[in-house]
This record gives structure tokens, C-alpha cells and sequence, in this order.
């Protein structure tokens, strides 16, 4: 699943630290979710968006893995 995280995150000057500790996850695991290596929960994927200022489906593009949309 591809997302637009890094993007909407520098658009801010956030570093990956802040939006963790805003999300109340590692920085790594923000890392992980940037680079496509790992999908966020539901509830994680709402923090982000609410912490990006943009909603769920302008953070994620369901089905650009190979994966069949649902």
C-alpha cells in the first residue's frame, strides 16, 4: 500500500521523531510505514491522518502493492 506520509509530513517540517511521539509510536515505525514496509492499524492510520491534517484516503492508496482493492 502505497502513502503519502513523507510528503505531508515534510509539507509541516515534522521530523519522523515528532510525528512518533505524536502518535505514540517509534520512529521506526514511522520509518517503516514511509518506506512501505509496514501497514499501520486502522487507529494508527487515523492518528497519522489527524496529525497530518488530511484524512485516511488521501494518506493511503489501497491496491498499488500488487494486493486487489477491496
Amino acid at each position: 500500500m502505497e502513502n503519502a506520509i513523507r510528503e505531508k509530513r515534510k509539507a509541516l517540517a515534522m521530523s519522523q521523531e515528532e510525528l512518533a511521539r505524536r502518535c505514540g509510536v517509534t520512529r521506526q515505525t514511522v520509518n517503516a510505514i514511509e518506506n512501505n514496509k509496514y501497514d499501520p492499524t486502522l487507529a494508527l492510520a487515523f492518528r497519522l491522518a489527524r496529525e497530518l491534517g488530511t484524512t485516511v484516503d488521501a494518506l493511503f492508496v489501497p491496491g498499488t502493492d500488487g494486493e486487489t482493492p477491496r
